[in-house]
């Protein structure tokens, strides 16, 4: 995967899994916008709510794209687990 976090010219943050790139397009996989959830806390819900199912692809003009940046890596964790068809367990200390 290639979890990136796009700021986008309408000032949404969107967490996706960049799977192509040309000159003028991004593909973009399983898109997710952060959204405020209170208390300084950010919540994520899907950047494009009415499209049909999971692990759908999405082709964004560059020019609508300010920015392309590494994610935060809890942030990455979180976007892996609600989208691998793997599970991993939580990081924790040894298991005796």
């Amino acid at each position: 995967m290639n979890i990136k976090v796009l700021r986008m010219w309408s000032g949404e943050d969107v967490v996706s899994d960049i799977v192509a790139e040309d000159d003028d397009f991004l593909t973009l996989r399983n898109p997710i916008v952060a959204v405020p959830a209170g208390q300084g806390q950010v919540g994520f819900a899907p950047w494009a709510p009415l499209l049909k199912g999971k692990d759908i692809e999405l082709r964004v003009q560059k020019a609508y794209v300010v920015y392309v940046s590494e994610v935060q890596e809890s942030i990455e964790e979180q976007y892996t687990d609600m989208f691998s068809v793997i599970k991993t367990p939580a990081k924790s200390g040894l298991i005796l």
